[in-house]
């Protein structure tokens, strides 16, 4: 390897002028690759040796990066650059020569860099394997001479002609891979306990789930009252997207459900969840009103842990309080739907609702369980209209006082003719 020798740096540089500067940065360029050259002759040699034996190491890139200071990634890339352009040795001794001995002869002369050391290492390696040695040094060699004075895209053009030339016919047609659909979903929890959630989908996914939420996402109707649905676009869209994860939720193929709704931990005071005030802690992770643990719980396989008010866990999630698949089959066959006043929602999009609640003392059978979609379930618990079970097993409905003085029980006509 020949002596280089560094550049000398002008006493004050600011004082240099404006070619002075470039000559100096060009020297200063070339020395590096010179001596980046020089570093992958002894990478070379020492991976010949057997770096194990040397220094202990597994490989001659896990000594580099200890040294260097590099990750293992960095280090194997300049190893592995190290090793095509310098000749090695196989096991029995013999010399292999270099992938790209024209490309390491110009390297050593400090006239192109790593990043079209790689390109050019790139181009060989997609060249046809079926190609001569002679052909093969033949394009390295074209390379090599232009790759000093070009840049990536003259390279770029410069393989493009080797393959006309070296595989005029070109490979064989086959059909395309397709391309995995990108989409991404980000979801995080606020501190004020909301959840953030972003994503980006590919176009047919986008269009399928658009074509979802706005399914979901109609206007109710207007009700007996003449009260129309006052929500805005994008809170209509976010109760489709609770309504798409209920029915998700719900589908006896979903794994870890088994076709019951959501499964949740919520530990909850017995007093909070008889009066409904107070909050209960969700999954170890958030919090929620105890009026809203009493509307999960009618219809959620929900694990409730009830303590008491020294703090002793009374209750351990007795499952046997929900509704089983068969009784959810029985309530969509007698209400048809949503049984509230009015409203068009078909069983799918309901929950099963205990109108005497459970932490009451209500039972799960069928004469305490009433069919309501999710903005008429929480009216009941949190509005002034109550329900009721009537003489004929069927549930019927009574209005608040300020809407019907008279509080006549009314009910769903819509389901069933």
């Amino acid at each position: 390897m020949s002596e280089t020798f560094l550049p000398e740096l002008p006493q004050e540089l600011w004082r240099a002028g404006k070619l002075e500067l470039a000559h100096g940065a060009q020297q200063f360029l070339q020395v590096i690759r010179m001596a980046t050259a020089g570093l992958g002759q002894f990478l070379a040699e020492i991976e010949n040796r057997g770096v194990k034996d040397l220094y202990g190491h597994g490989s001659t890139a896990s000594w580099l990066a200890e040294i260097a200071g590099l990750s293992r990634g960095e280090a194997g890339a300049v190893v592995k650059r190290a090793l095509a352009l310098n000749p090695t040795r196989a096991l029995d001794g013999t010399e292999v020569p270099p992938v790209a001995p024209c490309t390491a002869a110009v390297a050593a002369q400090g006239l192109v860099g790593d990043e079209r050391i790689d390109q050019i290492l790139e181009i060989l390696k997609n060249l046809p394997a079926d190609i001569s040695a002679e052909d093969r040094a033949c394009a390295e060699k074209i390379l090599a001479d232009l790759a000093p004075t070009a840049g990536p895209r003259q390279l770029s053009k410069a393989e493009a002609k080797l393959m006309g030339w070296l595989n005029p016919d070109g490979n064989e047609p086959k059909d395309p891979e397709p391309k995995e659909p990108r989409r991404e979903i980000t979801l995080e929890r606020r501190k004020d306990g909301f959840w953030k959630l972003t994503g980006l989908l590919d176009d047919e996914t986008g269009a399928r789930t658009a074509a979802a939420l706005e399914a979901h996402a109609q206007p109710r109707p207007v009700d007996e009252f003449g009260q129309a649905d006052l929500r805005m676009k994008c809170e209509r869209m976010g109760d489709a997207w609770a309504e798409l994860l209920d029915l998700a939720i719900a589908c006896p193929d979903q794994p870890g459900t088994s076709g019951y709704r959501t499964l949740v931990h919520v530990t909850v005071g017995l007093e909070e969840l008889k009066s409904g005030l107070g909050t209960a802690c969700l999954d170890f992770v958030g919090t929620m009103t105890a009026r809203e643990a009493r509307l999960a719980a009618c219809d959620c396989l929900m694990l409730p842990v009830v303590m008491g008010s020294s703090g002793e866990p009374l209750d351990m999630g007795r499952l046997r309080r929900f509704v089983t698949p068969g009784q959810r089959r029985a309530l969509n066959l007698r209400d048809g739907g949503c049984a509230f006043p009015g409203c068009h929602r078909k069983p799918k999009n309901c929950h099963a609702h205990h109108i005497e609640h459970w932490a009451d003392g209500g039972p799960t059978d069928l004469r305490n369980l009433v069919l309501l979609c999710g903005f008429h379930h929480r009216l009941i618990h949190h509005g002034d209209w109550e329900v009721r079970m009537a003489a004929d097993g069927l549930p019927e409905f009574i209005p608040p006082q300020y809407r019907d003085p008279l509080r006549k029980p009314r009910r769903n006509t819509l389901h069933h003719v």
